[in-house]
């Protein structure tokens, strides 16, 4: 597996229900410590998600919106869901090494619950000289 070392965006593909097809997020990586201590501070909204790695804690305060926040275990299954409003701290949690953030109800509407596991794909050209994108976590 790789690791989530460098900020850029990629796909968050969260599996679909019987035959349902799965759903695919624009989102953003911050991996670094400053995209991470940022991650959604002065945003009025966000299109798609964002992934903070590594993370097992978020807070709210300073932020102009609710948000819902999902706890990820290393192999990118989701071990909680919350939403929270402006101006809170949220717990940490022991197993999460990764947070996925999206604005509040966003979750739901992907299928994002407790037990799905998510798959991370980076973002890439076709004319670019990296290889072709592939699971991340």
């Amino acid at each position: 597996m790789q690791r989530l070392r460098l900020d850029r965006r990629g796909t968050l593909v969260v599996p679909g229900e019987g035959a349902a097809a799965d759903v695919r997020v624009p989102l953003e990586i911050a991996a670094s410590y400053r995209a991470r201590t940022k991650g959604l501070l002065g945003r009025d909204a966000v299109d798609g998600a964002i992934l903070l790695s590594p993370a097992n804690s978020v807070h709210t305060v300073r932020m102009r919106m609710p948000i819902d926040v999902a706890y990820l275990d290393r192999r990118l299954t989701v071990i909680a869901v919350r939403t929270m409003p402006p101006g809170r701290l949220g717990l940490p949690r022991l197993r999460s090494r990764h947070v996925l953030e999206a604005e509040a109800g966003a979750m739901a509407g992907w299928g994002v619950r407790v037990g799905v596991r998510v798959e991370v794909v980076e973002g890439w050209s076709p004319g670019s000289s990296d290889k072709a994108p592939g699971p991340l976590g």
